[in-house]
Order: structure tokens, then C-alpha cells, then sequence
């Protein structure tokens, strides 16, 4: 039980007698009750009673029976085909929002929308909803929404708004233009602002959300060359440590992410062991009421609990935490180690620098292509790396989408891949370019097994000469495919 005591105001503290007169007298009014002794002895008759009692039905009766308005109901003159009144059809829509794509189902009544709800055809969402696609459906009848278009506060028609815009556009001449609007997922309506842009070169398009998650993709630019948010998959998660996300409720896609999330908390005969959830956050949350283990700190403090538990995966020590949230990270980090390939890691952090340690966390636990996967629509874009080599020290495979769609770049400052002793690296359809070592192979060092399958090796030196590879005593390689090498 917690010690702490709370009090109302400096009165309750101090116990002012002002505070405890008032205190004493709960109902500060006489209670309007009267004399009941009064009330018992009253003349009043039965048939007294039941007059009274008479009356009141027969005004409520006749208050009833007051004329009321005439409302006419029009049938069709001809009726719309699939369309009966009173019977609701469902429509497949799509919910989009900041980002957010998600498949609908709109219920509706004589063409007005009154209900969405999840589409259990998609095989993405499998019907789920949010509070927010719930309530998007009253953004139609919202009274305060905007009925027609205004130049100045004043109502103007489609066609003179058309042509002010058009006048604005041609005296703006060469001076700066910004088109300002919310993330967009449609790709027409990119290639009508791409078609906007190449008209007036000036253009800058910014894309501006007010839930902002710049911070991951800010990070992902640096860690992978992708500014992009990747695909987190729960559901092949034994372990989740979440950082301020609130994943289940608010974060990025809840409606897919609390599917996933569900599957990892069922026991079945495919899946015997429930999945562990460490919650770290500054207030309470829907994911951390679902936590198995819950613990506080402020916002301010998420970097410095990430700090602390990467350098706890990667054996240092923990430090700048109180000793409460320093036991708790060893215990979080210990957790995430023992099941490398199966843990996740996520924070709800704005800020890049944070995300970037968080991405170094996933990478050290092996969640890149299991827990946590890029769209393929990003293949064709190199991922570069920017801190160094990456050390295999587990099985691990990596394919690309298409033949060499997949890229990879030392950038010229570091080797690719260290594949260590008696790890099992395959690598399939990927395109492996501009690596630099001075020792130990330009692209690859290999220590353990190696399988390329329809690999490019491209620009890979050591030492400032063409080599890709260095396979030691303890190594082995296996070519499978096309092997192409450019220098």
C-alpha cells in the first residue's frame, strides 16, 4: 500500500477550524423533508387521493392526444435497384486518415451512412476497427463542416475559387510555393501532385500529420537508407518490449497490431507458450493495462532506458536509471536475449535519436525479417549502411523480392556482413555493393556457412582492391544460381 497522502487544498493540510466546521456539517442545507409528524396528521382523504391521482391521468391523456406534426413520407417513383427502406446495405470502403489506410464496411440506410465497421474479408486487419474509424462515421453529420468554399469568410461558388487560385498561382512568379497537406497513401493523387509540381517547379510539397511519427523515419533513413515505417508483426513476437508505445490503442496501426497482439496471448496446441509483454510508460495506457509487467517513468526518460538496454543486450551496464528501472531493464534485456529472432522492441518516442538506438536494438536481437519487415514496394532503394558491418551470430536469411531488387551498401566505409563460426548465413537475391575492409574480404567475412543464391557482388574492395570475400579455415561456402561479380 502506498504512503503517500493527498489533500485538497492548504485548508485540509493545515485543519483550519473553518475547514473542520465544515467538515462536521455534511449537508451544508436543511434537508427539505418538513414536519413529518405534520405530513402523518394531514386531512387529506383517500378519495382525496385518488381525485388527484384521476386528474393527472386525465390531463397526461389529453396531453397525449394533442395534434402533431405531419410528417409525410414519399415512396419512390422509381425505385434505385438493391434499395428497400428500412433494410441497410453494406458497402467496402476504405478508412483513410494521416497515413492510415484501413478496409471498411459502411452500413447505410437509404444512402446515408450510419455504421463502419471492420472488414473481415481483409486479410491484413481481419475486421478489426479503432475507436477513431468508429467514430469517423459523425464527421459526415458534423454541423460545424464546412458546406461549400469561402474566399475571406465569404461564400463563394466552385468556379470563381478555381479562378482566384489559378490568378494567385500565375503572380506568384518564381517565389517560393508550398502545397501543405496530410500524409497521402493514393497514388493517383501523387501523380496529380507530381503533375502539379512539374508545372510549377517552385513547389514544395510538405506532408504534415498532426499524430507525427517523423522521428522512426527519421532514424530508419539513417540506420537503413529507407525513410519509411516498417511492417511490425506481433504475432511472431515471444517477447515485446514497448517504450511509451501504446500500440494496442493509439500507435501507428492499432487495429492491426491488437490482432496480432491477441494471437500471441492465446494458448493452443500451435502455440503453447503465451507471449511476454514488458510495458514501460508515463501514464497508464490500453497496452499497459494489458501488460504482464508494467513499470513508470517519464517521457523524458525513454532514451535513457533504451540507452540502457541496448548496452544491457550487448554486455555493458546499465546506468543514469534509479535502481527500480535499472532491475528492470536487466530483467527486460535478459528476456530479449534468450529469445534472439522472436523479440521486438518498440518505443513511441518522437525523437530520431532514440528510434535509432531502438533500430540497433531490434538489429542485436535478430527482429529484422521476423518481428519487424520492410514493404516490398521499397525494393530498388539501396539500404546503406551507416555504423558499421552487421555481425551474423545467429541463423539468419535474408531474400530480396525480385532478382538483385534487394540492396545492400557498405557505402564504401565498411564491410557488409561478419558471418561468425558455426552460424548458417543464406542470402538470396540480393545485390551486395560498394563494401570497403582492410582486411578480411571487402563485402563478406566468413567464419561460419555461407549459401548465396543469384547474388551480385558489385564495387566490393579490400584494401582499395577488388575482393568480396574472405573465407577462413572454420568457414564454408555454397553458390547456388548466378553468382555475378562487377568491379
Amino acid at each position: 500500500m502506498s504512503k503517500k497522502q493527498y489533500w485538497q487544498g492548504l485548508e485540509e493540510l493545515n485543519q483550519t477550524p473553518a475547514f473542520k466546521a465544515k467538515a462536521a456539517n455534511e449537508f451544508q442545507e436543511d434537508l427539505p423533508f418538513g414536519d413529518v409528524d405534520q405530513l402523518a396528521k394531514a386531512p387529506t382523504s383517500r378519495r382525496d387521493f385518488l381525485k388527484y391521482l384521476g386528474f393527472s391521468t386525465a390531463a397526461a391523456t389529453l396531453a397525449a392526444s394533442c395534434e402533431m406534426p405531419v410528417r409525410k413520407a414519399i415512396p419512390y417513383a422509381i425505385k434505385p435497384e438493391n434499395v428497400t427502406p428500412g433494410v441497410p446495405l453494406m458497402y467496402a470502403s476504405t478508412y483513410v486518415d494521416g497515413g492510415e489506410a484501413v478496409p471498411v464496411l459502411v452500413r447505410t440506410r437509404e444512402g446515408r451512412p450510419i455504421k463502419i465497421e471492420g472488414n473481415a474479408d481483409s486479410k491484413l486487419t481481419e475486421g478489426a476497427t479503432t475507436a477513431r474509424i468508429q467514430g469517423s462515421v459523425l464527421n459526415l453529420y458534423d454541423a460545424a463542416r464546412a458546406k461549400f468554399p469561402t474566399i475571406d469568410g465569404k461564400e463563394v461558388s466552385w468556379e470563381a475559387i478555381d479562378n482566384a487560385v489559378a490568378q494567385a498561382l500565375t503572380a506568384i512568379g518564381s517565389q517560393p510555393l508550398y502545397l501543405v497537406t496530410s500524409t497521402m497513401n493514393s497514388e493517383s493523387t501523387l501523380s496529380a501532385v507530381a503533375q502539379f509540381v512539374q508545372k510549377y517547379p517552385n513547389t514544395k510539397h510538405v506532408q504534415y500529420d498532426a499524430i507525427s511519427y517523423s522521428g522512426i523515419l527519421d532514424a530508419n533513413q539513417n540506420s537503413f537508407g529507407q525513410r519509411a515505417i516498417p511492417a511490425y508483426r506481433f504475432d511472431n513476437a515471444k517477447v515485446i518490449v514497448s517504450i511509451g508505445a501504446d500500440f494496442v490503442g493509439t500507435w501507428i496501426s492499432p487495429e492491426i497490431f491488437a490482432k496480432q497482439y491477441g494471437k500471441t496471448r492465446k494458448i493452443s496446441a500451435k502455440n503453447p507458450m503465451m507471449g511476454k509483454h514488458y510495458q514501460v510508460e508515463g501514464m497508464m495506457s490500453l497496452t499497459g493495462g494489458s501488460a504482464d509487467e508494467r513499470y513508470t517513468c517519464k517521457p523524458s526518460q525513454y532514451g535513457a532506458v533504451a540507452a540502457a538496454l541496448l548496452a544491457e543486450i550487448n554486455g555493458g551496464s546499465v546506468s543514469g536509471l534509479n535502481a527500480g528501472m535499472s532491475a528492470a531493464v536487466k530483467k527486460m534485456a535478459a528476456d530479449l536475449k534468450a529469445h534472439q529472432g522472436a523479440a521486438l522492441v518498440v518505443c513511441g518516442s518522437n525523437d530520431a535519436a532514440t528510434q535509432t538506438v531502438v533500430n540497433a536494438i531490434n538489429n542485436a536481437l535478430g527482429a529484422y525479417g521476423s518481428t519487424i519487415t520492410f514493404a516490398p514496394s521499397l525494393s530498388g532503394n539501396p539500404i546503406v549502411l551507416t555504423s558499421g558491418e552487421i555481425t551474423i551470430d545467429k541463423d539468419l536469411t535474408i531474400t530480396g523480392v525480385g532478382l538483385f531488387d534487394l540492396m545492400i551498401s557498405g557505402n564504401n566505409a565498411s564491410r557488409i556482413f561478419h558471418l561468425q563460426q558455426g552460424k548458417t548465413l543464406t542470402v538470396a537475391y540480393v545485390a551486395l555493393k560498394n563494401a570497403s575492409a582492410a582486411t578480411n574480404g571487402g563485402a563478406i567475412y566468413v567464419e561460419g556457412n555461407l549459401r548465396l543464391n543469384n547474388i551480385l557482388l558489385q564495387n566490393n574492395k579490400e584494401n582499395g582492391l577488388p575482393k568480396a570475400m574472405t573465407l577462413t579455415s572454420t568457414g564454408s561456402f555454397e553458390a547456388m544460381g548466378t553468382i555475378q561479380i562487377m568491379n
